[in-house]
């Protein structure tokens, strides 16, 4: 049976869940962006003529790239903190450190990437 819950469509689209439910929410649409990309990418290579390139132009663009690397990246380091913190349940007290970890690693290496995607985007 499942719970019933009072809980109106407002007051679940306004919680505030801070970095844990940020992450939560990223991890997801990592998941999806990389699966799309791969249903496309399976698609494509199915595809000729003109369809087939429209999508491998998609891939080409700059920003496409650049979502892409922060789906895998993001999704890569939030899955390695999910598996660190399952293999060692004492540590889920320090959930929020942990998230603010996987900030200070994430964002760098992210900014460097995205440089290079940019430097390499004109030419």
């Amino acid at each position: 049976m499942g719970l019933k819950r009072n809980v109106s469509l407002g007051a679940g689209l306004s919680y505030r869940g801070e970095g844990p439910m940020l992450t939560f929410v990223l991890h997801r649409i990592g998941g999806l962006g990389m699966a799309i990309f791969v249903a496309t990418h399976i698609l494509a290579s199915f595809l000729s003529g003109p369809a087939g390139t429209a999508i491998n132009d998609i891939y080409k663009h700059w920003l496409f790239q650049l979502f892409i690397f922060f789906c895998a990246l993001f999704h890569a380091i939030n899955g390695l903190r999910i598996t660190i913190l399952d293999l060692w349940p004492k540590l889920i007290e320090y959930q929020r450190e942990a998230i603010w970890v996987e900030w200070a690693v994430f964002l760098p290496v992210f900014g460097i990437a995205a440089l290079v995607i940019l430097g390499t985007a004109g030419g």
